[in-house]
C-alpha cells in the first residue's frame, strides 16, 4: 500500500469520525468522544453506531463506506454535523464529499487504534483513553506529570501510524525528536508491550 492511498482512506475514516459519529453524538449529549471498537472505532457510548474495517456499522445495518458523506448518513439514519464549532482543526471533510477507504489503509488504522488502546492500558491502567475527533488519535493527559501520551493513525507530521510521548513544557535532542516531544513509528516499536515500554520511557525521561 503506497502512502497516498493511506493518506486519503484516513481522511476518509477521519471525516465520517466527525461528521457521522461525533458530531451527532455532539449534538444528542456535548459528547464529541470517540473509542476504539472491535476493527475500528465508535461513538462513546457503546452500543452505538460504529466502523468496522470498511462499514457503517448503524444497528442491526452493515452499510458499505462508499458514496458521499450526506449518503452514508441517510443510511445510518442520522443527522450529520460538523463540529467546526466545537474545534478548528479536522479532516477538512464535507457532506458532498465522496468516501473512498482501500481495505487494508481501513485494517492499519484499525490495528493502529487498537494496539494504542491496549499500550495506553498497559502503561496507565486508571487513565480514561479517549479517541479524539479533532485529530484522531487515542490518547491520555497525566495531569500530574504534564504529559500527554498517544497513538496517532497518521497526521501531517508523519503519514504513518506513531506513538507519541508530548511533555507540556519542551524537551528537546535525544529521545525528544518532535516539535511536540517524542513519537516513534508503530512499525517500528512493534506490538502493545513495546509502545507501553515507549510511553515508561519518555515519562522517566519527560520527569528528570
Amino acid at each position: 500500500m503506497d502512502v497516498n492511498t493511506f493518506r486519503a482512506s484516513r481522511r476518509a475514516l477521519h471525516g465520517v469520525a466527525e461528521l457521522i459519529l461525533a458530531g451527532p453524538a455532539y449534538a444528542r449529549d456535548g459528547d464529541i468522544r470517540l473509542r476504539p471498537t472491535p476493527g475500528g472505532f465508535g461513538v462513546w457510548a457503546q452500543p452505538g453506531p460504529r466502523i468496522d474495517r470498511v462499514e457503517l456499522v448503524a444497528g442491526t445495518r452493515r452499510i458499505p463506506l462508499g458514496g458521499t458523506v450526506q449518503s452514508l448518513a441517510d443510511a445510518a439514519g442520522v443527522a450529520p454535523r460538523p463540529l467546526s464549532d466545537v474545534y478548528a482543526d479536522g479532516a477538512g471533510v464535507g457532506l458532498a464529499d465522496v468516501i473512498e477507504v482501500d481495505p487494508a489503509a481501513a485494517e492499519l488504522l484499525a490495528a493502529a487504534l487498537a494496539d494504542g488502546d491496549r499500550a495506553l492500558e498497559l502503561f496507565a491502567p486508571d487513565a480514561e483513553r479517549v479517541l479524539w475527533p479533532e485529530h484522531f488519535d487515542i490518547g491520555i493527559s497525566v495531569e500530574a506529570e504534564r504529559v500527554n501520551y498517544g497513538v496517532s493513525p497518521g497526521d501531517s507530521y508523519d503519514p504513518w501510524p506513531y506513538a507519541y510521548v508530548g511533555p507540556w513544557e519542551s524537551h528537546e535532542g535525544g529521545f525528544f525528536n518532535a516539535p511536540f516531544g517524542a513519537a516513534r513509528r508503530l512499525s517500528e516499536l512493534g506490538d502493545a508491550a513495546a509502545i507501553a515500554a515507549f510511553f515508561a520511557q519518555g515519562r522517566d525521561l519527560a520527569l528528570r
